[in-house]
Formats: structure tokens, C-alpha cells, sequence
């Protein structure tokens, strides 16, 4: 299973390339992957890569919860696969971001690569920190919802 963890800093060159982090690199060279789906995330200003079998296994669970002969659920999956990007690193590691995903999130020089479980996500460095919950409300957070799912077990 791919796991990718880390907040690692980097910089888009002019033309919209990038190196992935070498620690992801070897992760995703690891499991065969050099193919990476890209789309922006669906509740963040945020772009999300997926290692091509992950995106694969994401569109299999949302294709098995709708119909596809209900209007309002094909026009959901639609728009969940309409705006993708098939990337292949080159030989250095590098992908090419298409500048449309850059102007999306706010992309322009300074970047963060954050491992989030089985995805990457790029972030524009500071929307990272505009996004992020305080610490304390933070800990308050989690600490209610472990507490949840042990009272529910």
C-alpha cells in the first residue's frame, strides 16, 4: 500500500515544472508508479496527485455509489473526472503542471508538497498556512472525535 508522509518546501520553475520530492519519488518508483493523475482538490485551494492506481481505485468507489442512469449523479461523477491531468515524471523526477491548475490554487513560485496517506497534495505555500486549524482548536478537535469513536466501539 502507498503511504506517502511529509511538508516538504520547493519551488515551480517559469515554465510550471517541478521536481516530486525525492522521498515521494522513491515511493512511487517503489510501487511501479511513475504515471500520476492531477486534479484540484474538491474542498481546498489545493492540487492533488494521485499514483494512477489510487485515482483508478477512487473513481471505481465513486462510480459504485451512483447510477449512471440518474442525471444528477452522472453530472456529479463528470465533474469529479472532467478537469484531470495525466502526468508522467521525466527522467530527473520533474512533472509539467498545465499553468491552468497554477492559476486554480494560486500557484506561482513557492510550494509546499504535503504526503497526505495515499494522494500528494501542492499547495501554494501561503495558502498552506491560511488553511490549517489553530493548535488548540486543533487538539480540542481531535480529542472529541477520537473520544467519539471510543464511546461508539
Amino acid at each position: 500500500m502507498i503511504q506517502f508522509l511529509g511538508n516538504i518546501e520547493a519551488k515551480i520553475d517559469a515554465k510550471a515544472r517541478i521536481f516530486v520530492p525525492a522521498v515521494f519519488r522513491k515511493i512511487l518508483q517503489s510501487s511501479g508508479e511513475n504515471t500520476l493523475i492531477l486534479r484540484k482538490d474538491i474542498f481546498q485551494d489545493c492540487l492533488i496527485l494521485y499514483p494512477l492506481q489510487v485515482w483508478e481505485e477512487e473513481v471505481a468507489t465513486l462510480r459504485s455509489r451512483l447510477n449512471r442512469w440518474n442525471k444528477e449523479q452522472q453530472a456529479i461523477f463528470r465533474q469529479f473526472v472532467v478537469d484531470v491531468e495525466r502526468l508522467e515524471m521525466d527522467a530527473n523526477g520533474r512533472i509539467l503542471i498545465a499553468k491552468r491548475y497554477c492559476q486554480m490554487v494560486g500557484i506561482s513560485s513557492d510550494v509546499r508538497f504535503l504526503g497526505v496517506d495515499n494522494t500528494i497534495e501542492i499547495w501554494a505555500k501561503e495558502s498552506l498556512e491560511k488553511s490549517l486549524i489553530p493548535a488548540d482548536d486543533f487538539s480540542e478537535r481531535i480529542q472529541a472525535l477520537m473520544n467519539n469513536d471510543i464511546q461508539n466501539d
